[in-house]
């Protein structure tokens, strides 16, 4: 009984087309991979934007007060709507990857059949993400920037930190977010995003598939290879894209804190404005805020996503595609 039900389930998933298969694939992904290093998003989050209340905090101790704040489900605090976002965000990721690298490839432009192939596909993949999924993205991060019980658990002027209530959930920050600025006020931070984003996602794509090509055809295949790759890729894209990434989160995080001297809860004008700033104000390091627990949390990450990307393929019955060729 069980061996048919199996058969049946592989018998429907045969009739899917390849890119529907790589939306599921993608997406599972994503899933898995963001749900396993929840905790350690959470704490970079709070280090990026809680400048007062957490950068002179560790590790343990920045765990420790999350864990006295909110309880053991502090830690995935956000986890939702990442989830939410991230399924959609990765299966498009993966799945426009694998389309705009067969487009350059079949329509023989002056990119050559090498890595180069994967870089530009792999940066196209990531904006096309990003715009789809990006009102999720705000949403995660305003949740996870709220910490329980402020006022008894941070000292030295920290109470009402809140210029509003804190939201209970995705959708109450996303109709919050339009409220105050419209359509905009959903893409608020858009911009250090895509700029980011671009070279990391690229770079994560050429660094695997580069990596992927020094490895023996009979290992192509073996999980033991994607986690180290993927895990190489991730952390080559992350660190040279980094400051990006806590310009974002401070700007999608502004109308959280208290009004500046103008009346105004806008801090940045734009990313270069934003990375100016936080040099001149909060001073050189904060650009790398939460770096070291990045590092932690993007490797495991990064190889976990491609391992089960891999997986999932191979148990969808997705064809190989051709690989790129040394230029």
């Amino acid at each position: 009984m069980v061996s048919s039900q199996g058969s049946d389930v592989m018998s429907l998933v045969d009739t899917l087309p390849v890119l529907a298969k790589t939306l599921i694939a993608g997406g599972a992904a994503g899933a898995v991979a963001k749900t396993a290093v929840a905790p350690l998003e959470r704490i970079k989050i709070l280090l990026q934007t809680r400048t007062n209340d957490f950068r002179s905090l560790g590790l343990t101790h920045s765990l420790k007060k999350v864990l006295q704040c909110d309880g053991p489900l502090g830690f995935y605090k956000g986890n939702g709507a990442s989830v939410i976002r991230i399924i959609p965000y990765a299966a498009l990721h993966y799945m426009t990857y694998e389309v705009y690298r067969d487009w350059i490839l079949e329509n023989n432009l002056p990119l050559g059949s090498g890595p180069v192939v994967d870089l530009v596909a792999g940066s196209a993949a990531g904006g096309t993400a990003v715009l789809c999924t990006y009102p999720l993205d705000l949403a995660r991060t305003k949740l996870a920037y709220q910490v329980s019980d402020t006022g008894q658990s941070f000292r030295g002027g920290t109470i009402g930190f809140y210029r509003q209530p804190a939201c209970s959930g995705i959708r109450e920050v996303l109709t919050m977010a339009y409220k105050e600025g419209g359509p905009r006020g959903l893409y608020r931070g858009i911009g250090p995003t895509l700029i980011g984003i671009l070279p990391y996602a690229g770079l994560k794509f050429y660094i695997y598939e580069e990596l992927k090509r020094h490895v023996p055809e009979e290992h192509q295949n073996s999980v033991r290879m994607h986690l180290p790759c993927g895990a190489l890729a991730g952390l080559f894209g992350q660190t040279l894209t980094y400051p990006l990434d806590v310009v974002r989160r401070q700007m999608q995080v502004e109308n959280l804190l208290p009004m500046t001297g103008d009346g105004s809860n806008k801090r940045y004008k734009n990313t270069f404005d934003g990375l100016n700033t936080i040099v001149r104000t909060q001073g050189w390091r904060q650009l790398f805020a939460g770096l070291s627990i990045n590092y932690i949390k993007i490797v495991p990450s990064v190889a976990i996503g491609f391992a089960v990307y891999e997986s999932m393929k191979s148990w969808l019955r997705i064809p190989p595609r051709e690989r790129s060729k040394p230029a």
